[in-house]
């Protein structure tokens, strides 16, 4: 694993930029000399094991719903264990983390990885350590927002039977338009309790490719590559949320977009505030926009794609 170090502000600005254009210009190889190919990664059958990966900061409201989703439901035909990275000074994480402990739900093991906030703020990070000490078949790195329905996890371990794929993705999910922050559904995760979600009020949204929060590992390339650990300024602690670009350059090195598999039964519920951002910055409100913009224009595509 690459040393965590700190770098100067300026130098790691060139470097977030340099690697947003990386793979246009260098080989891939330069950072990551060996990626197992098909024939060295293992076939993994019968009953599955996958971790799943997570980072909170700030959102223990959604992570209510997530970590709920795994009580509510839990997997019938695959073991899981339940990865969130958080930080102390996050009050409300720490106590929805100690709230859910108290579950024992079978097929489930909680693993909660407590990082320094400078760390945590970096998300391939945390990402990197759990890939390279992963003893699952697969691993999926997510956001907390995600909410596996009756049924996900054992559609999933379906579609993994057997497969050898560097990278895989689900091929849609059912999303929330962007909900303000007095929205009923945002508060209602506020306190540690077991919620669940009306699914009627979500709609399709068909993924391209393994975006940040759906790319799912094979385990032998988890352990052999880790998460970005060869490129130093991803792994360098932060004073602030990264936007993270890490996870195109995640592909670039494995050399894949991912390949789309059938999962369904995966929910998001999607907000105009980030609460990992500075509120009411500049910046935040060009982020709100944006978000906004996109949310319609989802809309739009999914009543379109309806009424074919």
């Amino acid at each position: 694993m690459v040393e965590i170090s700190s770098m100067p502000e300026w130098l790691a600005a060139l470097h977030n930029y340099f690697f947003r254009f990386a793979d246009r210009i260098i080989p891939s190889k330069w950072f990551l000399s060996h990626l197992p190919s098909t024939d060295e990664r293992t076939s993994y059958t019968g009953r599955l094991s996958i971790e799943i990966v997570s980072h909170c900061w700030n959102y223990s409201h959604l992570l209510a719903y997530n970590l709920s989703s795994l009580v509510n439901y839990p997997p019938q035909n695959i073991d899981v264990t339940m990865t969130v990275f958080h930080s102390l000074e996050d009050q409300n994480t720490v106590n929805m983390l100690e709230y859910f402990s108290t579950f024992k739900v079978p097929g489930v093991k909680w693993n909660w990885q407590q990082l320094p906030t400078e760390q945590l703020l970096r998300r391939a990070i945390g990402r990197n350590k759990a890939a390279l000490e992963t003893k699952a078949d697969w691993i999926w790195y997510i956001d907390c927002d995600l909410i596996f329905h009756q049924g996900c996890l054992d559609s999933l371990a379906s579609s993994l039977q057997g497969r050898k794929d560097a990278l895989l993705y689900p091929k849609s999910e059912y999303i929330t338009s962007l909900l303000e922050d007095e929205n009923p559904i945002l508060n209602n995760g506020q306190n540690p309790k077991l919620i669940d979600i009306d699914p009627s009020i979500f709609h399709i949204r068909y993924i391209p490719r393994a975006v940040g929060a759906y790319q799912i590992t094979h385990g032998d390339i988890a352990r052999a590559c880790g998460y970005c650990n060869n490129i130093r300024v991803y792994q360098t602690p932060t004073r602030i949320w990264r936007k993270t670009y890490e996870d195109r350059t995640y592909r670039w090195l494995l050399g894949t977009q991912g390949t789309t598999i059938d999962v369904p039964g995966i929910y998001r519920i999607r907000h105009v505030s980030k609460g990992r951002y500075i509120k009411g910055s500049f910046w935040s409100k060009v982020r709100s926009f944006v978000r906004m913009t996109e949310s319609k224009l989802d809309e739009k595509r999914s009543g379109k794609a309806g009424q074919e």
